[in-house]
């Protein structure tokens, strides 16, 4: 890489460290009201970062949830446009016992996986550190006179919650966010020493269920045999989803998911995974999925339905013995190309409701979900990619599909007609979404530095 560009990123490393926790000391937390405020202050935590990065301009953008943050340096309009996408919102923090520090405090630790010490903190990863790389590496190309295109910023703040907004701003801005490409860093990779790029993400159709039967919860004594339960009527229903195959019995559930050939399945295999060290890594005597398929299929080409969380009746200290009257789950599916989320709701929701006994009343809610994404692997986006972790990782990167889904990914080109590439430097090891999440130091500075090599040889590319 450009050694002036790498000079100064190395020069300014500790900065660059620092500028990371002051934005992961904030809780931006959109799925919880109480942290609206700190939310919007980290949106103007990251126009602030843009503006002193160099952009030309920076504003705050209002939806009708969190703002989205933009920002763009236009050095010449005859020359091609980079749309970065990032998000500055995070998951919540629960269970907060379960963290060994506290999620908000940054702090770095020495791990197996990253002897150089990891960032641990919430949002680290997803997808604040990943984020900040793109602004830093943008910094570090402005003052080092080498920016060779034009770059656009959109930073969202309702990722975390299924970007309910994003799709009227983009449809209200097209040109305002017109490019060529848009660089996304909110995937991983396989591993430091085994650079990848992600070309495909499921899709999603996520409900909510409830199951209610007597009016009021009863005395588990005097009622029970004689009325439904809800939390057992519940947890057979969900039990029937799947066969003894971890089939998915949804009627039509299968009817759009495109089977991949031997020869695509050979191809996939040859990614670099050990199942030992797989089951190690997550404590589990044996992996569990789709009768017929590896476990590297199984997270990435074949959908699937996963209980998110289950509850019911009384949970607290000591006994209660009660028939509560009602109970309720939040069920996730991940799809896989060609099924569509709208459909697949709907499907799951006929189907939920047909197989409920007469002695309960079922009601499914419908929540976010999103279209699945296949990105082809010969285009100059893809390519340049390639190019750039080549050069900074000294190995060629691997095409993967990820079991992840980003909805808007599809949206994106949709809307703005704009393909996505999804170089992403994280793990499946830092723990996104769980207690503990962490991002690699090497990580993020290795994002650094390949940012700037990706710009580099998308603009030869398209010369």
């Amino acid at each position: 890489m450009n050694s002036e560009v790498k000079n100064f990123i190395s020069e300014n490393k500790d900065r660059y460290l620092s500028e990371l926790f002051d934005l992961l000391r904030i809780p931006s937390i959109s799925a919880d009201s109480a942290y609206n405020e700190q939310t919007l202050q980290t949106a103007e935590a990251v126009k602030e970062s843009l503006v002193n990065a160099g952009v030309d301009k920076a504003e705050i953008c209002k939806t009708v949830g969190f703002p989205v943050v933009y920002a763009e340096k236009i050095i010449d309009p005859s020359l091609p446009t980079i749309v970065v996408y990032g998000h500055y919102d995070v998951q919540p923090a629960d269970p907060l016992e379960l963290w060994d520090s506290p999620a908000f405090e940054p702090v770095i630790k020495k791990t197996d996986i990253h002897p150089e010490g990891a960032i641990f903190a919430r949002g680290a990863c997803d997808d604040k550190g990943q984020m900040f790389m793109h602004v830093k590496a943008f910094e570090s190309m402005i003052k080092t006179n080498t920016l060779p295109c034009n770059v656009k910023f959109m930073i969202e703040g309702e990722e975390e919650v299924g970007s309910p907004s994003l799709e009227q701003f983009l449809k209200d801005n097209k040109e305002k966010l017109a490019g060529d490409v848009i660089l996304i860093a909110d995937t991983g990779m396989l591993g430091n020493d085994t650079p990848s790029i992600t070309t495909g993400l499921r899709g999603l159709s996520y409900v909510e269920v409830e199951v209610t039967g007597p009016n009021r919860d009863l005395h588990s004594g005097l009622y029970g045999g004689a009325v439904a339960n809800p939390i057992n009527i519940l947890n057979k229903m969900i039990a029937s989803l799947q066969d003894e195959n971890n089939h998915i019995t949804i009627p039509g559930f299968y009817d759009d998911v495109i089977e991949l050939s031997d020869e695509e399945r050979a191809e996939m295999a040859k990614a670099p995974f050990s199942l030992d060290a797989y089951k190690k890594h997550l404590d589990i005597d044996d992996v569990h999925g789709e009768t017929g398929y590896s476990t590297m299929e199984r997270n990435s080409i074949r959908p699937t339905l996963d209980v998110n969380g289950i509850w019911g009746g009384y949970t607290g200290e000591g006994a209660k013995t009660v028939i509560a009257s009602k109970a309720y789950a939040k069920i996730s599916m991940r799809l896989v190309p060609a099924q569509d989320p709208d459909k697949i709701t709907e499907l799951f929701q006929s189907h939920f409701e047909s197989i409920a006994p007469k002695s309960v009343k079922v009601k499914v809610t419908p929540h976010h979900g999103g279209q699945p994404y296949v990105s082809p692997i010969d285009t100059p986006e893809y390519k340049a990619a390639s190019m750039a972790m080549e050069e900074t990782f000294g190995k060629k990167p691997v095409p993967v599909r990820s079991g992840g889904s980003i909805p808007i990914v599809a949206l994106f080109e949709q809307v703005l007609d704009m393909k996505s590439i999804l170089m992403g430097f994280g793990l499946d090891s830092d723990a996104i979404h769980s207690p503990n999440e962490h991002f690699g130091v090497f990580n993020y500075f290795k994002g650094i530095e390949t940012i700037p090599m990706y710009y580099k040889h998308y603009v030869e590319l398209k010369k």
